[in-house]
């Protein structure tokens, strides 16, 4: 009997699945944004430029949450920057549901942000460290799953809210329905605090720190005494060759980045480039904008969060079978096609008092093109960005890399989002379309020239 073959899978996937917990966070914390935009514009009086900042806000947070989280992961651990982040989702729900002012809605955020950038780094981190090589790919694109079961449960929980109330702006118990899409956060946040206490710290990390018979011990109890011992022998080894972590690490000998932190850097930025975070942040805007009503827009946003989900449980199947590469080419390929395909369905619309307006025919299949457009991403660009960030990277940078990484994707997240409701409003979403729809096809050849398979590979082969 093979070593792998003793696999303890059922603690394996308990740990995975708390772990997760914080994806779901991520997009619980991202998405419910989305159902609030007329409620903050209202209270708070901002326009374009406002609402985007108020959105940004998160991402802000996210930026230096994401970059002190891969150094302060390699400092205090995986599970313990976990925990500090199930602490700042709760202080944002809190804080941003109460806030009486654009700065206290910002600042509550900006915490949230934090909270929303370590869980988005170390996640995949501690997955990849905790899970056997052959099923590394399929347990780290769970993260995915749960980061669209969040937005999802955020687009249901707006949806609900904005129902009881009758709009976003109506009141139950005596506080806009806005304002409980925010409080809510609580709830999973809570639990996400709570089930951490249950799970064992990154045996690697464990032996970072000369810990090894804790680390064994944890490996023992993932992978069986006899796989336990090998895996000690093969960490200690890569450890002793390096020293301690430090972020000049990412460097090249004669100066310059490493070329897998650029293939990094590229995964990372791009997969907010090609916009799909418009139609997570700005969704019930983009429908509002296209002719649907506030309801409908809002039920609009649970079938794309289905759909997502859908794509990324196929990504799950198949990523150990077919590889991470093809994946990313099929995604940037069929990508590209729906976002074109939304551009041609917004191009033949009218301008009414500054708003789109398209006719029935041609709203469906703008509707159809986004959800494909969804599909495209989640099956694809989605999870497999976020496997290949935690397994891609020699162990002496792995946590370096993910800091440096995780704040080039969350710039460009902000970038994305601040420059929306702008473009929207002056460019018009033909062009804004076209913009993502460019970025996809650059995409494809990026992956192409770029991109090596890591499928299969030991996290201590990861060459860099």
């Amino acid at each position: 009997m093979t070593a792998e073959a003793r696999v303890n899978a059922a603690f394996v996937t308990t740990i995975v699945a708390v772990a997760t917990i914080g994806g779901f966070m991520f997009g619980f914390d991202s998405g419910v944004i989305n159902g609030t935009h007329t409620g903050l514009a209202e209270t708070f009086g901002v326009g374009a430029f406002g609402e985007g900042v108020l959105t940004g806000a998160l991402l802000i947070g996210c930026a230096v949450g994401a970059f002190g989280a891969g150094r302060l992961a390699d400092m205090i651990g995986r599970r313990n920057v976990m925990m500090l982040a199930a602490i700042l989702f709760i202080a944002s729900a809190l804080g941003s549901g109460a806030a009486n002012s654009p700065i206290m809605f910002i600042l509550a955020r900006f915490i949230g942000g934090l909270g929303v950038g370590a869980a988005s780094v170390t996640s995949p981190v501690y997955i990849s460290e905790v899970t056997p090589a052959r099923t590394r790919g399929r347990m780290s694109s769970i993260q995915q799953i749960m980061i669209i079961t969040g937005l999802t449960g955020a687009f249901v929980s707006n949806y609900f809210f904005q129902q009881a109330a009758g709009a976003s702006t109506a009141e139950i118990w005596g506080y806009p329905a806005w304002r409980w899409m925010l409080w809510i956060q609580v709830v999973p946040a809570g639990i996400y605090l709570l089930a951490l206490l249950l799970i064992p710290e990154s045996p690697r990390y464990l032996m970072l720190k000369g810990r090894d018979d804790t680390a064994r011990g944890v490996l023992t109890n993932l992978f069986g005494a006899e796989f336990a011992e090998a895996k000690v022998a093969e960490i200690r080894a890569s450890l002793s060759a390096d020293h301690r972590p430090r972020l000049s690490d990412l460097l090249k000998p004669g100066g310059g980045l490493r070329p897998i932190v650029w293939v990094g850097l590229m995964l990372a930025v791009f997969q907010q480039l090609v916009g799909i975070n418009v139609i997570f942040y700005y969704g019930a805007t983009l429908w509002q904008l296209a002719g649907f009503s506030e309801a409908d827009a809002l039920r609009n946003n649970i079938v794309s969060g289905g759909v997502s989900i859908l794509a990324c449980i196929f990504t799950m199947l198949v990523i150990d079978k077919i590889g991470r590469k093809p994946l990313l080419l099929i995604g940037s390929a069929g990508m590209a096609v729906s976002l074109f395909a939304m551009v041609y369905a917004f191009s033949t619309g009218s301008v009414e008092s500054g708003e789109l307006s398209l006719s029935e025919s041609m709203g469906t299949f703008a509707f159809y093109a986004a959800n494909a457009y969804v599909i495209f991403f989640n099956m694809s660009w989605g999870p497999v960005m976020w496997v290949m960030l935690g397994e891609m990277f020699p162990n002496q940078i792995r946590g370096s890399a993910l800091a440096v990484c995780g704040l080039a994707q969350w710039a460009a997240n902000f970038a994305i989002s601040l420059t929306f409701p702008i473009m929207a409003a002056k460019l018009g979403l033909t062009l804004s379309y076209s913009f993502y729809g460019i970025c996809a096809v650059i995409s494809f050849f990026l992956v192409s020239a770029m991109v090596k398979e890591t499928k299969g590979k030991e996290l201590e082969d990861m060459e860099g």
